[in-house]
């Protein structure tokens, strides 16, 4: 990483600032000694502007459309890939060779069981609980069951605990579906993949067999890969920011799960599985177009445009592939949602008012259809991804715990409240 300077005029005084380019993307102004210069600090809400960490993990252009984990492009990785293999590429930096995959994908299997007092933990909890509010609850208390991988300054116990989360991930889910619904819990099975495994351990029942719908396996696996990592999203800042504070991981894990369950952020696809069903067919398709366009009007179209995508969204493509393989797989040909899907598509990739916006459909928009097909429940779409998220966000915490120049954060703030006051009495308020 090189870097230069820059210098701007701030009254009379003239600041110089080091200016730092990464290996790709846009270079960014080191504001770090701004105050000690200035006594002030920048504003910048929801930090849109501002780069808080220096990252080797994941690359996005959202005005080109680009998404690269350790510099592979997110399509070249699903379609050739597995979700295993992009773990251990976020985590280390580099694809396994064969002799290496073969060994990280037994340490994750053997670690897949949890803790059998973790069934009557669940106990505790009202069986009409959200599975998000569930995967809180349980993620948050696997450092009470595994205290022997919470010491962060230890390089073993930190590996540990990555393996230990990324395997157990699906298995808490799976329990928390499966509590929510009232049946028994499914231990996982050894001889199963990743995708398979999960499948197995939230759809079988102890009465029959349960067999793996390959189909559907890889589908699951495509859509853990595409959802693994996003750069520094709000939940990956947060687990980031937990981690800062010398938190555990289990902890650390557990606060990015509570900030996905925001519909803003991991939600998205959850609405617009609903905006579709709203919609209901073709034919209602103009009315619901002219009402996004109305700017009195306050309903929206979920699952176009990004926050960070100005350009088609590089997972979309992938993930409209993967709807149209489990539809047919189902013998669904003419579903309706899909119908209105693909119609919202093509008006989005051709109406002017869409692409002057840049409106065009994520990943959100294929991925409800999807899940649902596949036979999870709108409530489980946000643990889905925070299975798939727990990868990138332990890559995240790793690199950042391992960063000799990390500090605790602290964001500024701009103070508008009252000035200084004395306190008043009560009898005389």
């Amino acid at each position: 990483m090189s870097a230069t300077t820059g210098s701007f005029s701030l009254g009379d005084t003239t600041v110089s600032m080091p200016v730092k380019a990464g290996s790709i993307g846009p270079s960014v102004v080191d504001i770090s000694k701004l105050y000690a210069q200035t006594g002030m600090f920048t504003f910048d809400p929801g930090f849109t502007s501002t780069a808080s960490c220096e990252s080797e993990i994941t690359y996005i252009d959202g005005d080109e459309g680009v998404l690269l984990y350790r510099g592979y492009p997110i399509a070249q990785l699903a379609e050739h890939g597995d979700f295993l293999e992009t773990c251990y590429l976020l985590l280390y930096g580099e694809l396994p060779t064969a002799v290496q995959k073969k060994d990280f994908d037994y340490r994750i299997t053997r670690h897949t069981m949890v803790h059998e007092q973790m069934a009557r933990f669940f106990q505790g909890l009202r069986r009409d609980a959200h599975p998000m509010a569930i995967m809180v609850a349980s993620v948050g208390a696997l450092s009470a069951f595994y205290h022997d991988s919470t010491d962060i300054s230890d390089p073993r116990q930190r590996m540990v605990a990555s393996f230990r989360l990324i395997a157990k991930m699906p298995t808490l889910a799976a329990m928390a579906y499966k509590y929510s619904i009232g049946q028994p819990f499914i231990y996982p099975k050894n001889e199963l993949g990743y995708a398979a495994n999960f499948l197995r351990m939230c759809f079988a029942v102890p009465t029959e067999d349960y067999k793996i719908n390959p189909v559907f396996a890889r589908a699951l696996d495509r859509i853990f890969i595409l959802h693994a990592d996003h750069e520094q999203n709000a939940s990956t800042s947060t687990v980031r920011l937990a981690g800062s504070s010398g938190a555990n991981p289990f902890a650390c894990i557990a606060a990015g799960v509570a900030c996905l369950w925001g519909p803003a952020h991991g939600g998205a696809n959850e609405a617009a599985l609903k905006m579709l069903t709203e919609i209901g067919t073709v034919d209602n398709i103009p009315k619901f177009v002219a009402r996004a366009k109305d700017k009195n009007d306050p309903f929206r179209l979920m699952g176009f445009g990004h926050r960070v995508y100005k350009n088609y969204d590089p997972r979309a493509k992938i993930m409209q592939q993967t709807c149209h393989e489990v539809l047919s797989e189902l013998g669904i040909k003419d579903d309706p949602l899909l119908d209105v899907a693909i119609e919202l598509e093509r008006i989005a990739l051709s109406d002017e008012y869409f692409i002057e916006k840049k409106l065009y459909p994520n990943i959100d928009f294929y991925s409800g259809i999807t899940l649902k097909a596949m036979g999870f429940p709108v409530s489980m779409f946000t643990v889905l991804f925070a299975v798939a998220r727990t990868s990138g966000w332990i890559a995240q915490w790793k690199e950042m715990i391992e960063d000799p120049g990390q500090k605790i954060g602290r964001p500024r703030q701009l103070y508008i409240g009252a000035p200084q006051r004395d306190y008043t009495p009560l009898d005389k308020r």
